[in-house]
C-alpha cells in the first residue's frame, strides 16, 4: 500500500509539472534584456535585437490577436508609437506573439497589422522562447530597457484595461526615466490580460 501511494505521489507531481510549463527563471529589474534573432515580422523580415543597436530604449511587449484585453490595447500601442518612437527618435516598440492558435498565426497577424496600420514590428515566435526568456505570462504585458539593456520596468501599461478610465499610466513615465538613466518610481506592476497560451508538454 505505501508503495503504491508513493508512485500515485510521484505521478501526480509529474503531471503537476507537466502541465506548469518549462521552469522559467523569473525576470528582475536589473536583468539584462533576453536577445532574440530571425523571428519573422508581419513586413515579411527577420528580426533581431541587434537591429535596435541605435535606440536607447527599448519597450517590449507581448500580444496577440486573440485576447480582447490586448485588441482593447492597440489603440494606446498606436499612439505610443506615435509619441516615442519612428525615425530620429531613441526609443523603439517590439510587439511580439507567440500564441499558435489559429487566429494567432502570422497570416491573420498580418491581416490584423494592415487592418489597423501597425507602424511597430509584430513578431511571431512559434517555439515561445522568447516569452520563456521575458518570463511573460499575459497579453498585454510590457517590459521597458534601458540604454544599458537592463530591465527597469515590467507590468502594465497604465491602472485599468478600460482607455475611458485610465488614471495612472506606468509606461511613458518608465521610458521617461530610462531615456535619463533613471529608475522609474513604478518598476514593476501587475499585467492584466490573458494568459499567454504556453504549449504544455504532457508526460
Amino acid at each position: 500500500m505505501k508503495h503504491k501511494l508513493i508512485t500515485l505521489a510521484l505521478g501526480l507531481l509529474l503531471l503537476a509539472q507537466a502541465f506548469a510549463g518549462d521552469d522559467q527563471k523569473p525576470l528582475k529589474i536589473g536583468d539584462p534584456i533576453p536577445g532574440w534573432s530571425n523571428l519573422p515580422g508581419v513586413d515579411g523580415k527577420k528580426h533581431a535585437l541587434a537591429d535596435l543597436k541605435d535606440k536607447d530604449v527599448i519597450v517590449v511587449v507581448f500580444t496577440c490577436n486573440s485576447c480582447p484585453i490586448a485588441v482593447g490595447y492597440e489603440d494606446r500601442l498606436m499612439a505610443f508609437q506615435k509619441k516615442h518612437c519612428g525615425p530620429g527618435k531613441k526609443v523603439a516598440l517590439i510587439a511580439i506573439n507567440v500564441n499558435v492558435i489559429p487566429e494567432d498565426r502570422m497570416p491573420q497577424m498580418i491581416e490584423r497589422a494592415k487592418f489597423r496600420g501597425f507602424e511597430f514590428p509584430y513578431l511571431f515566435d512559434e517555439t515561445q522562447k522568447i516569452a520563456k526568456d521575458f518570463d511573460a505570462d499575459m497579453t498585454p504585458e510590457f517590459f521597458v530597457f534601458g540604454k544599458n539593456r537592463k530591465l527597469v520596468f515590467r507590468g502594465a501599461m497604465d491602472n485599468t484595461s478600460i482607455a475611458a478610465n485610465v488614471k495612472d499610466n506606468y509606461l511613458d513615465p518608465a521610458v521617461a526615466a530610462a531615456l535619463k538613466g533613471e529608475r522609474p518610481k513604478v518598476d514593476e506592476t501587475i499585467a492584466r490580460g490573458c494568459r499567454i497560451r504556453y504549449v504544455r508538454k504532457r508526460p
